[in-house]
């Protein structure tokens, strides 16, 4: 696909932003996945490739969250397990829900958790000092993230909103560390997609790397913004993103 210096710089511009955004919060693909379609992509073509620069943020935020020791690594296993076997479900369900309650299923979603934050703060930002606690010791937690997982496999968009509260909510990891453990669970989601997508050749590696370009270079800068964040300045980021996420609900299609 030929591409102009302006679309390329679109895209780069773009995929900072939704490094940042996703990184700190959720909900960078509403900047990406319209600069891709204006780009004349197919919607399918554009949410494939769009996985591009989701993969490779995800990536860097991970080595960046390890290397100023913020990525709990001893109970992963426990935590990918549910979000994994939910998401499978969820695309499956996808595959055979009506494409009318995907919108409805976003919104509410969103606006929920922006309730959620003004009302009960804590359970997205538990107070400082709060041992987290391990997924075999909270059942809920098995649920909380199985939930996120199908949402995460039935909807995509907003995922990382949801996987915040079941990670902070139920397991009480603080907003940086949640951070960190909802990108490695993003990432998982996501490379499994990008294969299936990568099979169906419905990736455009040309545009895709430039967007991964500006992902990965937001992505980057968001690590370093998160460690150095106060926690308040973190909550109301989050929440500020959920009002955008609903935004872009109510205005999609």
């Amino acid at each position: 696909m030929d591409m102009s210096l302006l679309q390329a710089s679109l895209l780069i511009g773009t995929g900072f932003l939704a490094g940042i955004i996703n990184t700190l919060a959720g909900g960078g693909s509403n900047l990406t996945l319209p600069a891709l379609m204006v780009m004349g992509m197919p919607a399918e073509v554009a949410n494939a490739t769009n996985r591009v620069g989701v993969a490779v943020q995800g990536l860097t935020a991970l080595i960046g969250f390890r290397r100023h020791g913020k990525l709990e690594t001893s109970d992963t296993p426990a935590i990918l397990l549910p979000t994994i076997i939910g998401g499978l479900l969820g695309a499956v369900g996808a595959a055979y829900a009506p494409s009318t309650w995907i919108k409805p299923l976003l919104l509410g979603t969103m606006l929920t958790m922006a309730l959620v934050i003004l009302i009960r703060p804590a359970i997205v930002a538990p107070p400082a000092g709060t041992e987290p606690k391990k997924v075999k010791d909270t059942p809920s937690s098995w649920w909380g993230l199985g939930l996120a997982g199908f949402y995460g496999g039935f909807v995509q968009a907003g995922v990382g909103f949801v996987l915040l509260a079941a990670l902070a909510g139920t397991l009480r990891y603080d907003l940086v560390r949640a951070n960190a453990l909802k990108m490695l669970c993003a990432l998982a989601f996501t490379l499994v997609a990008l294969v299936l997508f990568i099979m169906e050749d419905l990736v455009l590696w040309g545009p895709g790397l430039i967007l991964a370009a500006g992902t990965m270079v937001g992505s980057h800068i968001a690590v370093k913004m998160a460690i150095s964040a106060r926690p308040e300045t973190l909550k109301w980021f989050l929440f500020v993103m959920t009002l955008c996420g609903s935004a872009a609900a109510m205005l999609s299609g």
